[in-house]
């Protein structure tokens, strides 16, 4: 991975959910900074770039007019500690407030 990242391989998040206990894999993102990605570049991982890889980049992966608003607020700033994307306050699906 280490390789990989540091050749601009494109990485897009993801788990198999049988690895780690489903709903607790945003710990996948420190390991992608240990790996050497940017916080920013493993958050993207998991939004515009998997909507890409998935072929829903018109769909998902932004926030942009048209786009269905998929959205979570964390407790932090991600960009200086990544852990806060597991300390999820608000959850916005199709631009439906859930939690």
């Amino acid at each position: 991975m280490r390789a990989a990242v540091a050749d601009s391989v494109p990485i897009v998040f993801g788990t198999d959910a049988g690895v780690i206990a489903h709903g607790t894999n945003a710990v996948e993102f420190a390991a992608m900074l240990r790996l050497g990605m940017t916080p920013l570049e493993a958050m993207r991982s998991a939004t515009a770039r998997a909507a890409r890889f998935i072929g829903w980049a018109d769909r998902i992966g932004a926030l942009a007019p048209g786009l269905l608003a998929d959205i979570i607020a964390v407790d932090g700033d991600p960009l200086t500690d990544i852990t806060a994307l597991s300390r999820v306050r608000f959850v916005m699906k199709g631009g439906v407030a859930i939690r």
